[in-house]
């Protein structure tokens, strides 16, 4: 038997040692590739063409990544775009509500009010009830109505079981707020909560303000009849008050 010489030992020994390198060099380019697809990421996001902004948040969604999270909630404070809003509100329900919901409760606390809208919007399409915290009355009864509309969808997909009527008794303190816009918004999250909303309705309809009782006896009619047109309801709860009617009428 020939024993190696010394010269093919120590070869051997290089090639192994040279594998070995090559093995080490293989991970280092696919972490380097990983951190360079989230720096891209990044910069796709606060790109200045709406268009790369929504790619970048599509494209996150798509294969989601943990550690783009807070890029994406940042994103949704500042974004004009609604196209680009929806899309990193899709991106962050692609993600795990564990690493999501945290930074979107502190989101809801922001003093931008595009930024909390965003947050509850986002909180409210996610659907976990770990969101509930952030339903907080100042939200409720938010000055923006852009904030306060979110925060309305937002209760009504997110309220624990048995917190419905305590819901229905903050939101109808909003009836008659409003343009008819914020004014059908209001009365879509009522029904949402089903028969219990009853008691705080009938309160409204006793109201002072005339306003106040047209709003409360549309929300009733929707929530007894689904179908009909909500603007329709509306204005003719608004006809039977300034008739000298309760709006309960017919």
């Amino acid at each position: 038997m020939t024993l190696p010489t010394p010269d093919a030992q120590t070869a051997t020994g290089t090639d192994t040692t040279a594998t070995g390198t090559d093995t080490t060099a293989t991970g280092t380019d696919t972490r380097t590739d990983a951190d360079t697809d989230t720096t891209r990421a990044r910069r796709g996001l606060a790109d200045g063409r709406s268009s790369v902004r929504l790619r970048a948040a599509m494209a996150i969604g798509t294969s989601p990544d943990d550690r783009l999270v807070a890029a994406l909630i940042e994103r949704c404070g500042i974004e004009p775009d609604f196209s680009v809003r929806e899309a990193l509100t899709w991106a962050l329900t692609r993600h795990s509500p564990s690493a999501t919901i945290p930074g979107l409760l502190a989101e809801t606390r922001s003093e931008h009010a595009r930024a909390r809208s965003q947050a509850l919007h986002t909180l409210s399409k996610i659907g976990d009830r770990r969101g509930w915290p952030a339903i907080t009355r100042a939200l409720l009864c938010d000055e923006d109505d852009e904030v306060a509309r979110s925060a309305w969808r937002a209760a009504v997909v997110l309220v624990p079981e048995g917190e419905e009527p305590g819901l229905a008794a903050v939101l109808a303190t909003r009836l008659g707020r409003g343009a008819r816009e914020t004014q059908l918004s209001l009365s879509r999250a009522l029904t949402g909560l089903g028969e219990v909303i009853l008691p705080a309705l009938r309160a409204a309809m006793m109201d002072s303000d005339p306003g106040v009782r047209a709003h409360a006896a549309a929300t009733e009619r929707l929530l007894r009849d689904p179908d009909a047109g909500s603007g329709f309801a509306i204005e003719e709860a608004k006809r039977i008050v300034a008739l000298g009617g309760s709006g309960q009428e017919g």
